[in-house]
């Protein structure tokens, strides 16, 4: 395969995951984009990436550059991506996709206009565990689904002197669990059961801190298909990470359990093994301690750089899974947007326009 160029604007996610799923897709990474002149040559030389700059426009006018990827604070996400995609350049844009549904759309639409591939960061679509339980929903093996349960706790931040990126904490900036990591819930949601009608939502703070983004969300909601259910996640809960996820149909009940899928009915319960083509890059781990998702990540990331490729080359994505573009970044925000407006408002119910 021949090498096209890419730019990574951001050093820390983008280091650790970006450049390395860009290489194993068949990217040469010709640029890396950093705020810090001096930590951005250091990374740059320590991943053997020629170019260090320090603006995005110098990135931009780069003419062996085909495509950028983002992983800055989501604040910065709609000017960056919208000057990329006028300056022609197929583009990945990281979650939590943007600020607002607003500068969502306006994403979209600069992308539309300027005729590029553009991707969202939903790279967990690609899991073995995600992608083998949507394509049991889709192909009907617990029947018509009808009650969803997501549910997850995590000490990701439960101690407030665990050092985060800023942006995290910082409710104008974009932070919050919510966006950190609800925005894959949603996105989740919406690949395995389709489209939301309602939510009715709560965000808090469970960990030792006050006057920050939230760190807890609770939704209850109904999606346009009938399908009711709850998601709940934090990650300010100490103690072990514990997860549940839980389909119910009319014939059947799926649920993902450490990685495995499992489909209960009244034959009783068995495991699905993970079809060829869902399989996923086997890929040289990290010992770095500040690594430690890197193993969840690049399989995934590597799959959505993949499709990214393929859509410039061929001019449209092509992948085992559904390819997560902006417009999916759009109405993951209107999930998101919903939400907030739900948990404003102590609760109360909150539709969504079709």
């Amino acid at each position: 395969m021949g090498g096209l160029g890419a730019a990574v604007i951001g050093t820390g996610f983008g280091c650790r995951v970006q450049v390395p799923a860009l290489r194993a897709a068949g990217f040469e990474v010709l640029a890396l984009v950093g705020r810090d002149a001096d930590r951005t040559a250091r990374r740059a030389e320590r991943l053997g990436i020629e170019r260090a700059l320090t603006t995005v426009d110098e990135a931009l006018a780069e003419g062996d550059v085909t495509a950028v990827t983002i992983a800055t604070p989501p604040s910065t996400h709609a000017p960056l991506a919208i000057a990329a995609a006028r300056a022609g350049k197929h583009v990945v844009c990281e979650k939590p996709f943007a600020l607002t549904t607003g500068e969502a759309t306006r994403m979209l639409r600069a992308a539309e206009d300027a005729g590029i591939v553009h991707l969202v960061g939903h790279e967990f679509r690609w899991a073995t565990d995600r992608a083998t339980a949507g394509r049991a929903i889709a192909e009907g093996r617990i029947g018509e689904p009808r009650l969803a349960t997501f549910v997850g706790a995590s000490p990701l931040v439960a101690d407030p002197e665990m050092v985060m990126p800023p942006w995290w904490f910082d409710e104008t900036a974009g932070g919050g669990w919510l966006g950190a990591s609800g925005s894959h819930a949603v996105d989740q949601v919406r690949v395995w059961l389709g489209e939301f009608a309602s939510v009715s939502a709560d965000l808090a703070i469970v960990s030792a801190r006050s006057g920050v983004a939230d760190d807890t969300f609770s939704v209850r909601f109904r999606l346009r298909s009938g399908v009711v259910g709850i998601l709940q996640q934090t990650g300010g809960a100490w103690g072990a990470r514990a997860d549940m996820t839980r389909v119910a149909g009319s014939t059947g009940t799926l649920r993902v359990h450490r990685g495995s899928v499992l489909v209960a009915d009244r034959d009783g319960e068995h495991e699905l093994p993970v079809p060829d083509d869902l399989a996923l890059p086997v890929l040289p781990e990290s010992d770095d301690p500040r690594h430690r998702f890197t193993h969840l990540e690049l399989g995934p990331y590597t799959r959505l750089c993949e499709a990214l490729r393929t859509g410039i080359e061929t001019g449209f994505p092509s992948s085992a899974v559904p390819v997560p573009t902006f417009a999916d970044g759009v109405a993951g925000m209107r999930v998101l947007d919903a939400i907030r407006e739900s948990a404003a408002h102590g609760g109360e119910v909150v539709h969504l326009a079709h």
